[in-house]
């Protein structure tokens, strides 16, 4: 009873309840803060893990622009409902080279982490045109116009040299090439092999089936590699280290 006593003193005293709040809350920041200052990485290594090709950081680019993200959540949670329908969890090395990162909470639309390979090019591109030709009961906007946007390499070098002063790990070479890299990726029958070497798992194909680079191939680039650079069926967290 004695111990109730002085938890009164604490709970009818506001300036000793605000000082004793602050000492557990600093206890417990210390107690999960510190140890990162320690510990090598907190990012689980993974094999296959790459920064996006050119063509695929401007289909993000247009991801973004479009405000895809606030209906698209791109973070599947470690919970029964969420694996069985998306596919393996996410890891937080798959968000290593966004900036920002999609992880978001709203789902408004399914989750995206696992989309790549997952739907046709035909699909997506009848999806993002009239998504209720696919999806009756979709809300989806109608994002048609991608088809008509004309894509050019003048830019795309800058963009990768901004990504790489954020800390993606593109080097000389593949800024240097990037807008050969860029333009290759939508040509099956261009000399595309350097640019699958610099970008392994780079999918090469024209891909809304039009003459023209346009916006909706870079889209459709970035979505069909969500989720493809990681190979769960070998992966175990231990051996990723």
């Amino acid at each position: 009873m004695s111990f109730l006593r002085h938890h009164k003193k604490i709970e009818t005293n506001a300036t000793l309840l605000l000082v004793l709040c602050l000492v557990v809350v600093s206890i417990g920041g210390i107690v999960e803060i510190a140890p990162l200052f320690y510990i090598e990485s907190t990012i689980e290594k993974v094999k296959g893990m790459r920064p996006y090709s050119p063509l695929e950081l401007a289909g993000r680019n247009v991801y973004i622009r479009e405000g895809c993200h606030l209906c698209h959540s791109q973070m599947i949670r470690p919970l029964r409902d969420e694996v069985e329908r998306y596919g393996h969890y996410s890891l937080a090395v798959e968000s290593i080279y966004d900036h920002p990162f999609q992880w978001g909470s709203k789902r408004t639309g399914p989750d995206l982490a696992r989309v790549g390979a997952r739907y046709s090019d035909e699909w997506h591109v009848d999806h993002l045109t009239n998504p209720r030709s696919v999806v009756p009961v979709s809300i989806m906007p109608k994002y048609r116009f991608l088809l008509e946007n004309k894509l050019d390499s003048a830019d795309i070098k800058a963009v990768l040299v901004a990504n790489r002063r954020v800390g993606v790990p593109y080097t000389d070479e593949m800024i240097e090439n990037a807008a050969s890299d860029f333009e290759v990726q939508v040509d099956p029958d261009g000399d595309w092999e350097d640019m699958t070497a610099r970008y392994p798992k780079a999918q090469v194909r024209n891909f809304d089936g039009q003459d023209d680079l346009t916006e909706m191939d870079a889209l459709i680039a970035y979505l069909q590699m969500l989720g493809t650079l990681v190979d769960f069926s070998t992966f175990t967290p231990d051996a990723s280290r």
